[in-house]
C-alpha cells in the first residue's frame, strides 16, 4: 500500500509523533512518499530524516499512484490537499497537529491505531463536495477549486455590494463586509462563524451566509448544490479579495463570478469507529457542563 505524507511545520513537542508516525508506517509494510518540501524542513529544522521510498513534488507525481494522503497538521494544511490530489480520487485523511482540527481529525494519541485500522481495511471513503468557480478574472491558476468555502470580501474598510443570481434568478442584493459561499464540510469553518448553519456531510446543499451585513434581516440561506451562483461585485471598491479556503486573490469590480459544484468529489478518509456526529460533540464540546 502506497501512502503519500503531506505537511507543512509543526511544533517542536509534535516531533516524536512525527518519529513514531513513520516508524509505524514502516513496521505496516507501507511505501511511503514524503512531500519534498516537508522532507527538507525535517532535515532543516530537526536533523531528522525518516525512512521513505521516494518523494513527491505536487499533483502530477502522486496521481493514480497513491492508496491514500496524510495530512499531517490542523485543518488549513488539510485544504492544502485540495490542490494536491485534485480529481484523483485519492482518499485523504488528517492528523491533527494543532488545536481545533474538524478535518484533521485524528489526534496523536490514536495515530497507531489509525494506522492500524488503514492497513485492516477498517475505514471508509466519503465523499465531500467541491466547490468549482470561473470569472473573467483568471482565478488560481486553473486549480479553482474549494473543500470548505469560497468567499468574496472588502479590500478596504468601505462596505460592499454585491449581487446575487440562483439559476439566473435574481436573490437579493447584499451590503455587507463579504459574502460566503460554503459546502456542507465547511459548514463548520467561516460560515459558522457568522451565524451559519451546520449541514451534514452528504446533504446536497450550499450555504449563502452574508458577513455583517447592513441590514440584519438577511439571513444565511441554504439552497441545492447543484445551483448556479452568480456573484456581480459592485459599489465604491474598485477592487476585492476572493478567497478559496486558504487561497486568496484580488479582482476588479467588473468581474462576474460564477460559483458551481465541481464536477468531482474529494474522497475523505474516515475510521469506521468514528462519525460526523462525535467529530461534532468532541470538537463543539457538546455536553460538556461542568455542573456535571
Amino acid at each position: 500500500m502506497k501512502v503519500a505524507v503531506y505537511s507543512r511545520t509543526f511544533d517542536q513537542t509534535f516531533l516524536h509523533h512525527i518519529k513514531d508516525f513513520f516508524n509505524w508506517l514502516n513496521e505496516y509494510g507501507f511505501e511511503v512518499y514524503v512531500f519534498n518540501e516537508f522532507l527538507a524542513y525535517l532535515e532543516d529544522r530537526f536533523n531528522y530524516r525518516p525512512a521513505y521510498t521516494d518523494t513527491f513534488h505536487g499533483y502530477r507525481d502522486i496521481r493514480g499512484d497513491m492508496d491514500f494522503v496524510v495530512s499531517i497538521g490542523g485543518d488549513g494544511t488539510f485544504l492544502d490537499t485540495v490542490s494536491l490530489v485534485r480529481d484523483t480520487g485519492i482518499p485523504v485523511i488528517g492528523i491533527n497537529s494543532g488545536k481545533l482540527g474538524f478535518l484533521a481529525s485524528i489526534s496523536k494519541e490514536d495515530i497507531h491505531q489509525a494506522i492500524d485500522s488503514i492497513y485492516r481495511g477498517n475505514y471508509t471513503a466519503e465523499d465531500r463536495s467541491l466547490l468549482s468557480v470561473d470569472s473573467d478574472d483568471k482565478l488560481f491558476d486553473g486549480c479553482g477549486y474549494a473543500l470548505n468555502d469560497i468567499t468574496i470580501q472588502k479590500k478596504k474598510s468601505e462596505m460592499i455590494t454585491i449581487q446575487v443570481y440562483l439559476n439566473g434568478s435574481f436573490l437579493n442584493t447584499y451590503w455587507a463586509d463579504g459574502l460566503i459561499i460554503a459546502t456542507p464540510t465547511g459548514s463548520t469553518a467561516y460560515s459558522l462563524s457568522v451565524g451559519g448553519p451546520i449541514v451534514l456531510p452528504n446533504s446536497h446543499n450550499f450555504i449563502i451566509s452574508p458577513i455583517s451585513p447592513h441590514n440584519l434581516t438577511v439571513r444565511p440561506i441554504v439552497v441545492p448544490d447543484d445551483s448556479h451562483i452568480l456573484l456581480k461585485p459592485e459599489g465604491r471598491c474598485s477592487r476585492y479579495l476572493v478567497s478559496m479556503d486558504h487561497r486568496s486573490q484580488v479582482i476588479e469590480r467588473s468581474a462576474n463570478i460564477h460559483v458551481r459544484k465541481a464536477s468531482f468529489a474529494m474522497k475523505v478518509l474516515r475510521l469506521n469507529d468514528t462519525s460526523f456526529y462525535s467529530t461534532l460533540r468532541s470538537k463543539l464540546m457538546w455536553g460538556v457542563d461542568k455542573r456535571n
